[in-house]
């Protein structure tokens, strides 16, 4: 891990063992949000990356409900861009769409407003951590309805042992920190 911007970001994310519950090594990125220059850093790679990978083709950031709007509204502004929502069942006004998906613990939902996107949009999908997919995996699916294009998910770190970049299936993925 070479690059500075990255060292400073990965010095920001705190473990903690057995959190919320046993044998889970929770990754804190509170740190990194309490630090201006982490965060700057961390919005500052990501730009970067979708930048070089995507050049101007991005209509909008999406961001997920909740921790992707810290870094989805940010991004999006430094590429010139709006962001976009997609929020837990019952929380967006108006006419909505929902997709389902599965927790450790139960069944959760996602919504997005039905006029968020025109068919067609390219839109990049941010949230602060990759686990199991289910979430991120969900969102492409309320996007698909909405007959937007994903061009990619990306996120600011990766738990790579629950491999939840496999349930993206062809949707290329991208996190800068990854940990087991």
């Amino acid at each position: 891990m070479a690059d500075p911007q990255l060292q400073l970001v990965a010095r920001r994310i705190r473990s903690f063992p057995d959190f919320p519950i046993p044998g889970v090594l929770f990754r804190d990125i509170s740190p990194l949000l309490k630090d201006p220059d982490s965060f700057r850093a961390s919005i500052s790679l990501l730009t970067k990356h979708l930048k070089k990978t995507h050049g101007g083709k991005i209509d909008y950031i999406v961001g997920l409900d909740s921790r992707g709007f810290l870094f989805g509204p940010s991004l999006a502004q430094e590429l010139g861009l709006g962001c976009v929502l997609i929020r837990k069942r019952g929380k967006l006004p108006g006419p909505t769409v929902s997709a389902s998906y599965t927790l450790e613990y139960g069944k959760a939902d996602l919504e997005i407003q039905k006029d968020a996107l025109e068919p067609g949009q390219k839109v990049v999908v941010v949230d602060d951590l990759l686990a199991t997919g289910g979430t991120m995996c969900a969102a492409c699916e309320l996007l698909g309805q909405l007959r937007a294009e994903v061009l990619e998910c990306v996120s600011l770190v990766e738990l790579t042992s629950l491999k939840g970049r496999e349930k993206l299936g062809a949707v290329p993925f991208f996190s800068l920190l990854q940990y087991e």
